[in-house]
């Protein structure tokens, strides 16, 4: 992950689990690059209907009430996401309320659907405005690096507020 990262973002530790932002403040305003995998890292969006539905609940707007989802991708077995948060909300309260009300929407349309997310999300809060379009093209390049298309344009399931 790190070989395609751009620059501007290859400098900071990578920390992964929730003890590791013991002490960490969530900053309103404050622009985030999140990543979180499916649970035990099961390609399950490889199923195209699974995606679509969970790529519409990702993008549905109940979710995004006070932050803004700015970019985003969903890749067969993770999400990430640049997210401005909102005044009066936590980080993890807000990636805890995300993923479960995606896997909730799911359910009702994917009775058997079993765990849908791991528990646990990275984080890395951006330093500066022009580092935010650079999360957002290595955000929606993922599919292309994956190699699952040859363009952006080719992958249904994501999005960012500047295309």
């Amino acid at each position: 992950m790190r070989d395609y990262m751009p620059e501007s973002l290859r400098d900071c530790p990578r920390p992964g689990h929730a003890a590791l932002r013991n002490g960490r403040n969530s900053i309103a305003g404050q622009l985030y690059l999140v990543t979180f995998t499916t649970h035990r890292r099961q390609p399950l969006f490889s199923d195209f209907d699974l995606a679509m539905d969970a790529a519409r609940e990702i993008a549905d707007s109940r979710s995004w009430t006070r932050s803004t989802l700015l970019a985003w991708v969903l890749m067969p077995d993770h999400w990430h996401g640049l997210i401005e948060l909102g005044e009066g909300e936590a980080l993890p309260a807000l990636m805890r309320h995300f993923k479960s009300n995606v896997s909730r929407r799911l359910r009702l349309r994917h009775p058997n659907m079993g765990a849908l997310w791991g528990k646990s999300f990275h984080d890395r809060a951006l330093r500066a405005d022009e580092a935010a379009m650079a999360a957002a093209r290595y955000i929606v390049m993922n599919p292309v690096r994956a190699g699952l298309v040859g363009r952006v344009g080719e992958y249904p399931f994501w999005d960012a507020v500047w295309v």
